[in-house]
């Protein structure tokens, strides 16, 4: 039997399976989708097992045995073997990825080199027979001196030692200490051979005859009886019980955040929704859903409902939310409504805890998981359904390879299962809407909230008339006053602004000079906390400048603002007020979002500050006012789904005002009123937007009028990165049909990131047959020769940003 294996090296010329005589003693037990330990080249490496024949085009002779099998149950399904093959095509990445990136953490190898002694009468060096102190194997990590390391070069090349390596996994499975207690009578034996000075041993005997023949943790045994380990351990050799290790899972908290109850009959648009829902997972065809509901219209609601159908049937269920601060209160909702039957998977977990997650899943313990883009590859083996909720959200398009988009992924298994994809937003994404007019998509669409509110009274304030008016605080006087009415009346605000930080740069005022960052072409961000410039790209910080580096004026002061300069202010406008800050700077430790938006939830504060962690998901029935401190952040960026962005930011924030019996209000603070954007966001009108935003993009060909491929270069010299980037785009220019256009090569939006500079190129089409094969020659050229001089090169289908 021989096995085709892809190993655990991401290189070009291995980026394919290997062939590997199956021992005879693991033929009867080896499956497709097992990990496997393999000889490649001097060491052993981690490979999966992507198929299994009878023979190889190659000599049989001239084949190795594979070394070890890991895994007795395969850790790859059938289906996803083929998603990965799928996958590393769809996203032109290494096979090696696609199926690395399916499996947590825990379960990639770590490799650990071993010195191992092979002929021991041979050693004459004293410090190395020092250093081995008796010992056959060392870790080679424990090698510390350059003399020491010669040492073992020369007996290596002897053959006096061998280095082994040890294929492990990152995260082993957490085991408990566990007492079965023995028999009734059993004890009374051991009892009666106690001698009678042993008073502990007899007091926990006669203790374990109450409870004899149960199992408990050692923990609990020593916790009820107050004996300490040692005279366990006496009464266990004594045969008083025996000593087991059982297998734990590491629980994540679940979050405790109030709910919102449970409407008793849905509302005639989510009884639509349902039907057709429901009808489409019995029908066994794969369909995608957009629902496109008004903030607070009760998508969430139409998710649980759909998902009890589903699990009725036996067939389980996959639910994705873009980011980890909306987690808390999903997985609230769900473990409320479905209990111990889902698991959640984010980034905010510990290695070992997605493992435990990871393997309730793969044993079928569980039928729903909750979590991030990741959780798409959540290991079930009857999906019944996939919904992505919030589906506009960049954060579901992965950057590192492989470049893929959890829509597609989820799109893609549905097509294996033959069951619905719901993709679900207030504001959906100009591409899933456009295929949702043309038939694509079913669109189901929601007009009203749940419980038929109003939409929050929204009014755009005109910051260039409070500049004229000479108020330069950050909160205009609407909104200061509509604050302090809502402490008066003991309600909640919600103020957002889309940059952490203190402020945004450091300018000299007299000579215009912005302190940028020594290794990115960017400005420098001043963090108040700690005095510091820091810089949000590679990472660099130095300190705040007392006179301009430049023209040494002293006139050099902060512009802009982030979330830390305005909790100052409101400190000093409101200074009664509790205010809870959220941004990625308050929220790097496990478990802070969660804490937070329980202080927030339980009334602990009457001001919630944050970046766009807090423009989704969120749902508390005392916020009646929604503050947006800047529009205009993300509406200038060098990007052509800015509108797009900004629109869709202002319509999600707005909708977290007045979801309940209070009314609710939001004032959006703005340099740029009339544009069209906000504008529109303003009355939560989608449709007029999308025909504004589709007119634009199909002037200037752009998504979903054409398809998009971003190429990037870097490298340490500019002239380089200029001459690779031409070389690249001259041969797509040869290669690619003539109506595909190529804009560029042209210099990055932030032409330098860590000392490397960045070009790249674009391409725009419509149809392209030949795009695939010639982005994979190209990316053979550059593996296989530009690569050596320094180069890197990325290529990204269908880019969720182009800077």
């Amino acid at each position: 039997m021989i096995a085709e294996i892809i190993v655990d090296v991401s290189a070009y010329p291995i980026d394919r399976p290997f062939d590997y005589l199956v021992p005879e003693a693991l033929e009867s037990v080896i499956e497709a989708g097992a990990r496997v330990k393999v000889p490649f080249g001097p060491r052993k490496v981690l490979g999966y097992v992507t198929g299994l024949k009878q023979e190889s085009a190659l000599n049989p002779k001239k084949l190795k045995p594979i070394h070890e099998l890991i895994d007795l149950e395969p850790v790859i399904s059938g289906e996803l073997l083929d998603l990965s093959r799928w996958l590393a095509n769809h996203t032109l990445s290494y096979e090696i990825d696609a199926l690395q990136v399916m499996l947590p953490a825990a379960l990639r190898a770590k490799y650990e080199k071993f010195i191992v002694v092979t002929e021991p009468e041979q050693l004459l060096d004293a410090d190395f027979i020092h250093f081995l102190a008796g010992r056959k194997r060392v870790p080679l990590k424990e090698v510390d001196s350059s003399s020491l390391m010669k040492t073992v070069k020369k007996y290596v090349g002897q053959g006096i030692i061998a280095v082994d390596t040890k294929v492990g996994q990152h995260t082993a499975v957490k085991k408990i200490r566990m007492i079965r207690i023995a028999s009734h009578e059993k004890l009374q034996e051991v009892l009666s051979a106690i001698q009678s000075n042993a008073k502990k041993q007899i007091e926990l005997v006669q203790w374990m005859i109450r409870h004899a023949e149960e199992t408990l943790g050692a923990k609990t045994v020593m916790e009820q009886t107050g004996i300490q380990s040692t005279v366990l351990k006496a009464i266990i050799e004594k045969g008083a019980a025996v000593e087991e290790f059982a297998e734990m899972y590491r629980e994540p908290d679940a979050p405790m955040l109030k709910d919102v109850a449970i409407p008793e009959v849905p509302t005639t648009e989510q009884q639509v929704a349902l039907d057709k829902l429901a009808a489409s997972a019995d029908s066994g065809k794969a369909e995608t859903f957009l629902i496109h509901g008004v903030t607070g219209s009760g998508k969430t609601e139409v998710y649980l409902r759909t998902i009890k159908h589903v699990l009725d049937k036996g067939k389980e269920a996959i639910v994705l939310v873009p980011e980890i601060s909306l987690t808390p209160q999903m997985t609230a909702r769900f473990k409320e409504r479905f209990g111990p039957l889902v698991a959640v998977m984010h980034s905010g977990l510990s290695a070992g805890e997605k493992y435990d997650e990871w393997r309730k899943i793969h044993r079928g313990e569980v039928s729903v998981v909750v979590g991030a883009r990741s959780a798409v590859f959540a290991p079930f083996q009857n999906i019944g359904i996939i919904i992505l909720d919030e589906e506009h959200e960049s954060t579901y398009k992965q950057e590192d390879t492989p470049r893929y988009h959890a829509r597609d992924v989820a799109i893609k298994r549905s097509e294996h299962y033959g069951c619905p994809v719901i993709l679900g937003s207030a504001t959906p994404s100009l591409e899933s809407y456009a295929r949702a007019s043309k038939g694509v998509y079913t669109l189901l669409t929601m007009t009203k909230r749940a419980k038929n509110q109003e939409l929050p009274a929204v009014t755009v304030v005109d910051m260039r008339e409070e500049l004229k008016t000479g108020n330069r605080s950050m909160f205009s006087v609407q909104l200061a006053d509509a604050i302090r009415q809502r402490m008066e009346r003991k309600e909640q605000s919600v103020l957002f602004l889309n940059k952490r930080g203190f402020s945004s740069f450091v300018l000299c005022r007299d000579c215009g000079t912005v302190v940028e960052c020594p290794n990115c072409d960017i400005s420098l961000t001043y963090h108040r906390a700690h005095e510091r410039l820091k810089c949000h790209y590679c990472g660099h910080e130095e300190q705040v400048p007392l006179v301009c580096p430049e023209c040494e004026s002293e006139h050099i002061r902060f512009f802009g603002t982030g979330t830390q300069k305005a909790e100052e202010e409101i400190a000093k406008l409101f200074p009664e007020a509790r205010v809870i800050r959220m941004d990625v700077d308050t929220t790097r430790q496990k478990g802070a979002h969660e804490r937070l938006l329980r202080q927030f939830s339980e009334g602990k504060a009457d001001i919630l500050l944050g970046t766009q962690m807090i423009a989704k998901g969120l749902d508390f029935p005392n916020i009646t006012l929604v503050g947006v401190l800047a529009a205009d952040t993300t509406l200038h960026l060098a990007d052509f789904r800015a509108a797009e962005k900004t629109f869709q930011l202002m319509t999600q924030v707005s909708g977290r005002a007045g979801r309940h019996d209070l009314p609710g209000e939001v004032f959006i603070q703005t340099y740029s009123p009339e544009h069209y954007a906000i504008e529109l966001s303003k009355a939560q009108h989608y449709e007029p937007f999308y025909t504004h935003e589709m007119m634009a993009r199909k002037q200037y060909g752009y998504p979903p009028f054409y398809f998009v491929t971003l190429i990037q270069f870097t490298h340490e010299d500019l002239l380089k990165v200029a001459d690779f980037a031409e070389k690249g785009s001259r041969y797509l220019k040869d290669n690619l049909s003539p109506d595909t256009v190529i804009i560029g090569p042209t210099a990055a939006a932030i032409s330098r990131v860590n000392n490397r500079y960045r070009y790249q190129c674009l391409i725009k089409y419509k149809k392209e047959p030949k795009l695939t094969e010639t982005l994979q020659q190209l990316i053979k050229y550059y593996r296989t020769d530009w690569i050596k001089s320094g180069l890197t090169m990325s290529v990204d289908v269908e880019p969720v940003s182009i800077y």
